[in-house]
């Protein structure tokens, strides 16, 4: 039996699997069946996609797409078009209270794959606006650890770890101890913590001293003050003792939490990212932050190769998700693709303190592939 569609001489770039070539891929039944040079159409749809690049579907492994439910949520089927992403890991929006609704109205019915980091909070991220800003974790009565594990259990399809929010802002007097109560639940669960780290206190050393290994430590190179990098430079020694055991290292964009001076201090210093997100939400999505594609642009701005950049949106947010399925071409797994071109040109790419680089090259949304179909793009 021939393929359903075939993506056509585009340059692939699948770093699960070491492929960087001009070549063909195809989709059987809702998978990767093939890639090969010149695959015979017999009767499959055929997308000329030659001069694009052609990845596995990108995974935004930081972002609020509870849409209508919070006030930070974003349109996911709009964000998954804007962006070419095919995955999108939101971020602790709701919590134990309210994540039925967010299943029922968002994630079930959208087109692109929805999996959720559960907040410990039992409303997650319900006071975050520009006009009025609660940090969910101030209040302990709040903390919901045995609705969280009851709501996991009934939704482990779709639940990928608990999400908690630390520092000045997000915990205020309760400090590191919500923590505390999200790495009990993610053990009870056997599941990772995906941690915020705001302004302190606590400091961002105490926060990646407790994480253990798979754990996500969000908004890795957030500006100072609670930087991971001393003025001279000096990556602290508790991030460098994270990273050995195995803490992930997830950018988060967002828009308070990608510094210029933090990332290039971080690449110089060799501590690349592990995972790359945009942290989209309502009041970022029109700048500073934009979508993945932009926050993945920054990194080619820093100097890091095309195919570790489409590493850190696929292959490794998949093995951090424990979702081997997602993020490779390998046949057999889900067939999701993304399509992108880079632009050169001269473009402005802001952090989230308003310092501007200008970049000569952009990435830009081409088309999406949804389990083996064209979803979206001419």
């Amino acid at each position: 039996m021939g393929p359903d569609l075939i993506l056509k001489g585009g340059r692939v770039i699948d770093p699960s699997q070491g492929i960087d070539t001009v070549t063909d891929v195809a989709f059987s039944n809702g998978a990767v069946s093939r890639i090969a040079d010149d695959i015979a159409p017999g009767n499959a749809e055929v997308r000329d996609v030659s001069g694009k690049i052609v990845t596995p579907g990108i995974i935004d492994l930081h972002t609020h797409v509870y849409w209508g439910g919070t006030s930070l949520g974003v349109d996911p089927e709009m964000f998954a078009r804007d962006s070419a992403v095919t995955t999108m890991i939101d971020t602790g929006s709701a919590g134990p209270g309210n994540f039925a609704g967010f299943r029922k109205h968002v994630i079930e019915p959208a087109e692109p794959r929805i999996l959720a980091y559960l907040h410990v909070s039992f409303a997650g991220i319900y006071g975050f606006h520009t006009s009025l800003m609660v940090g969910e974790s101030h209040d302990w009565r709040l903390m919901a650890p045995r609705l969280a594990a009851e709501v996991i259990e009934a939704n482990r399809d779709v639940i990928v770890g608990v999400k908690v929010r630390i520092g000045r802002h997000a915990s205020g007097p309760s400090g590191i101890d919500p923590l505390i109560v999200a790495l009990d639940v993610a053990r009870e669960m056997d599941l990772p913590v995906m941690c915020h780290i705001d302004e302190p206190p606590p400091s961002y050393e105490a926060v990646v001293a407790m994480l253990r290994e798979g754990d996500v430590l969000t908004h890795c190179y957030r500006p100072f003050p609670n930087s991971p990098v001393d003025p001279d430079g000096t990556i602290r020694p508790e991030v460098l003792k994270a990273r050995d055991r195995g803490v992930y290292f997830d950018i988060g964009h967002g828009m308070g939490s990608f510094s210029w001076k933090t990332a290039k201090a971080m690449m110089a210093a060799g501590f690349p990212p592990d995972t790359i997100s945009s942290d989209v939400h309502a009041f970022c999505i029109n700048g500073p932050a934009y979508d993945q594609l932009m926050t993945m642009t920054k990194f080619l701005h820093l100097g890091m190769p095309l195919t570790e950049v489409i590493e850190r949106s696929t292959a490794v947010p998949a093995k951090a998700l424990q979702r081997p399925e997602l993020g490779t071409f390998g046949p057999g797994n889900v067939g999701d693709a993304s399509i992108v071109s880079v632009v050169e040109g001269e473009f402005e790419l802001a952090d989230v303190r308003g310092l501007v680089e200008t970049g000569t090259q952009k990435l830009k949304a081409e088309g999406v592939v949804l389990a083996g179909r064209w979803w979206h793009g001419e």
